[in-house]
């Protein structure tokens, strides 16, 4: 009786602890507001600022504090100027059915590499003869089961358990199928990744959220951003850049840019491939060319295009939101055109001219020199060629 007693007293004190805390707490909390109150009482309202207007406004970068935080670059600036205000370079018209995809194709995109010609060819002479064979061989073999083996044509099983020479054969087939497929297969990857020669162009390329910057380092290192251009009444995807087809030489909705990466055709160029926020994958399947862009890290491939053309790819690796809507256009020129459109940016210049300069003024070898001495280091020097042997014939 008394301990119930002392429960409910307990209670009641408890509650009224609470409700005195409670109160002063708020008192607190009102005496420490006043003085800010105050203050905003004496201020003049302050009109409200006007809103941004859209074609000024620049998609925000949502993986730019993390990539700063990691030591990567990252592009502020938004879109720099469509290459179709540039008098001096006018853009290729790309080929129907070249370099992009065809309307109900199913098969691999012609090929424009001679990586690619050689993927093609394994393709349509190794695995596919292999495929066909294969999948007859298994459904033969099932049907002369089915009618030779059935309940009615074989009313006693056989007992056999074992038979040497079937077990022989159907280990080893398949090893010699897997060996055929593996020689082309190795050697093709070993020679897509031999190093670029030393003279060869560089051009590095940055994958953002979502557009691609391409740095030219040896042209005077300008660099250009290349956003997909927006789709005639669809939602804008990138605000203050134009719409597809509103000049002659634009290609196919959502894989045509602003900005292309323009490259010399004909010859080995390094392409440099890192990421500034998550991870990016740059492929173009008519180039046989893929290669991830991982923030952090620089991947380095080869890539050498037979002759010039608009080649376009996508990003091939999820990366937010609006992966579906960084394209990747990639234009090919003769080597004059391509020293024109270098010329055409604020401080581009000609790859190898300085090396060139810097060996017309060096002085003339003494008479009598050793002629072990090393060779310096010249602009005629012959650049190793990139192997460009074709596929075998079929």
């Amino acid at each position: 009786m008394n301990s119930g007693k002392n429960a409910r007293a307990a209670g009641r004190a408890t509650k009224t602890r609470s409700a005195i805390l409670g109160k002063t707490l708020g008192l607190s909390l009102a005496l420490a507001m006043l003085p800010q109150v105050a203050l905003a009482a004496g201020q003049p309202p302050v009109a409200p600022s006007p809103a941004p207007s859209v074609a000024a406004t620049v998609a925000p970068d949502r993986g730019a504090v993390s990539a700063l935080n990691a030591g990567n670059a990252v592009n502020q600036q938004g879109a720099t100027a469509d290459v179709a205000a540039s008098p001096a370079y006018t853009p290729m018209k790309p080929t129907e059915g070249i370099g992009m995809p065809v309307s109900g194709g199913y098969g691999l995109q012609k090929q424009f590499t001679p990586f690619g010609e050689y993927g093609h060819w394994i393709h349509d002479i190794v695995l596919m003869p292999l495929v066909a064979l294969m999948t007859i061989l298994v459904l033969v073999l099932l049907v002369w089961v089915a009618v030779r083996y059935n309940r009615r044509a074989n009313p006693i099983a056989s007992r056999t358990s074992h038979n040497t020479l079937l077990e022989v054969v159907w280990t080893l087939l398949p090893v010699l199928v897997l060996v055929g497929i593996a020689v082309p297969s190795i050697d093709l990857i070993a020679k897509q990744y031999k190093p670029a020669p030393e003279k060869a162009l560089t051009v590095k390329i940055t994958g953002n959220q979502w557009f691609w910057t391409y740095a030219y380092p040896d042209n005077g290192e300008f660099e250009v951003n290349s956003y997909m251009l927006n789709e005639p009444g669809g939602p804008v995807v990138n605000a203050g850049i134009r719409q597809v087809g509103s000049k002659p030489w634009d290609g196919p909705a959502q894989l045509e840019v602003d900005n292309r990466m323009v490259v010399p055709a004909g010859e080995p160029i390094r392409l440099q491939i890192t990421a500034a926020d998550v991870i990016h994958s740059f492929g173009i399947p008519s180039l046989w060319f893929k290669l991830d862009a991982v923030p952090g890290r620089i991947n380095e491939k080869v890539l050498f295009i037979d002759k010039p053309g608009v080649y376009y790819g996508q990003c091939s690796e999820l990366c937010g939101v609006k992966h579906a809507y960084m394209p990747i256009a990639i234009e090919a020129l003769p080597r004059a055109q391509y020293n024109a459109w270098v010329l055409s940016h604020a401080g581009g210049k000609i790859d190898g001219e300085e090396k060139l300069a810097d060996t017309m003024r060096s002085p003339a070898p003494v008479a009598g020199a050793s002629d072990a001495a090393a060779p310096s280091d010249t602009a005629s020097e012959a650049v190793p060629a990139v192997e460009t042997s074709s596929a075998p014939s079929a």
